[in-house]
């Protein structure tokens, strides 16, 4: 009896030691299948499993997988989402942490300050080396609402400036952390075009001002002296208000000529043309000013450029320009050439006007194509200059698609080129040609 008694519960325990081994196997698989987000598809016996009442867990459990996945996804694509929106936007987007890691740039911050190169895990101190950023991001700290401001900072010998904004975000983590989205507008182009319209508007105030109270005085001379004044005085004052009425004239016109080459309709009239016929007639009008015996005007033309497209009007304007700056400037060269040829590797048409007269200083060269600089001031005002020429010449060739150049030496002369594109067809556009 106690033999059959041992047997018993000896069965009873290996049966037991089995079905717990069996059951640590079930919800081992269910472990794994959880940790895989995958179905749970055992292949132990459903019979345990009613048994043991799990057919319900299970079902439910892969439910909860389904709906995990289905989550997952779906976060997944908003992500994707988000990452191809802010990807695609021009402003530089910056998520970083509390201590200032980023977490997060897009294609335009990686761009704009790695040259594409991945930010994440970089300090924001290191990638943008501004003061007064990292001031506007400490008296941010605390403030829970929307601020924007704008701040500077070099980049490659470059100041950059940008309109930034920042918000705090609480991140959706056990960690329950706080991070700071930092959106940085790019606004340097429109500072410098602020930049440029105020020292426009100043110096044509300036230009605009000298003739104006200079007619101004002479004209209330004539008024309150007359009877005082000889006949000789007053045709002098006279000869002075109608040369100062003349040089706003011109300053007028000018201004007119550089509206219209940068307002964008209309800008270049193009045609198939000859640039030999056309020299030839600017040149046949400077001859007789030639001082003979003393001065010459060398025309170099290489045969390769045949007709080709470009603007007679403007093209004739930028060569009478650089021509008459040579007599007006350097009234004793004593040989003027124009050159052109054909550059083969560019497929340019390559034009100069050079001069041996007195040159310009090299601090002066990087200035003479920007609106009303003059070299010579005095000598500029005497010969009646607007110092609006070789800007109107720069846009005529740039919206040519070409680019303008200067070389000089003080008392070595001076050569000013520039380049056309050699298109032999009228391109089939409505939009202006750059």
């Amino acid at each position: 009896m106690t033999i059959l008694i041992n047997v018993l519960a000896f069965v009873c325990f290996a049966a037991l030691c089995l079905l717990v081994v069996k059951i640590k196997n079930v919800v081992g698989d269910l472990s794994r299948a959880v940790r895989s987000r995958q179905h749970f598809l055992s292949n132990r016996s459903s019979r345990l499993r009613q048994w043991m009442g799990l057919e319900g867990l299970l079902a439910e459990t892969n439910k909860l997988i389904d709906s995990c996945n289905n989550y997952a996804e779906a976060h997944k694509g908003r992500l994707n989402q988000l990452e191809a929106t802010l990807g695609s936007i021009q402003e530089a987007v910056i998520i970083f942490s509390q201590d200032r890691e980023i977490e997060y740039a897009n294609e335009s911050a990686r761009q704009l300050f790695r040259q594409g190169d991945s930010l994440k895990g970089l300090r924001l101190e290191s990638v943008l080396r501004s003061p007064k950023l990292i001031e506007y991001l400490d008296t941010y700290s605390g403030d829970q609402g929307y601020k924007q401001q704008q701040v500077s900072f070099e980049r490659q010998g470059t100041l950059l400036w940008f309109e930034i904004s920042c918000s705090r975000v609480r991140e959706v983590t056990e960690m329950d952390e706080v991070v700071t989205l930092l959106v940085l507008h790019d606004i340097t182009k429109l500072k410098r075009l602020e930049e440029i319209r105020r020292d426009f508007v100043a110096n044509v105030s300036h230009e605009l001002l000298t003739p104006i109270t200079i007619i101004k005085g002479y004209t209330e001379t004539l008024i309150d002296d007359n009877e005082l004044l000889t006949a000789e005085i007053r045709e002098r004052f006279l000869k002075k208000i109608e040369k100062n009425i003349q040089r706003l004239h011109m300053l007028v016109e000018d201004l007119m000529v550089l509206s219209q080459l940068e307002s964008k309709p209309g800008q270049v009239k193009l045609s198939v043309d000859s640039l030999k016929e056309l020299l030839d007639e600017i040149l046949e009008n400077y001859y007789s000013r030639l001082n003979v015996g003393k001065q010459k005007i060398t025309l170099i033309f290489d045969k390769q450029v045949r007709e080709f497209v470009f603007d007679r009007f403007r093209i004739q304007q930028v060569f009478d320009n650089l021509i008459e700056n040579v007599f007006k400037y350097a009234p004793d060269f004593t040989e003027l050439k124009v050159e052109v040829s054909y550059d083969e590797a560019s497929e340019t048409v390559q034009c100069s006007v050079t001069d041996d007269g007195p040159g310009i200083p090299e601090k002066d060269l990087p200035h003479v194509f920007e609106r009303f600089y003059r070299v010579d001031k005095g000598r500029s005002y005497e010969g009646g200059g607007t110092g609006l020429g070789l800007s109107i010449m720069k846009h005529i060739v740039q919206q040519h698609g070409g680019n303008v150049s200067i070389e000089s030496r003080l008392g070595d002369g001076t050569s000013i080129r520039f380049s056309l594109p050699y298109i032999q067809t009228v391109p089939v556009t409505d939009e202006p040609f750059d």
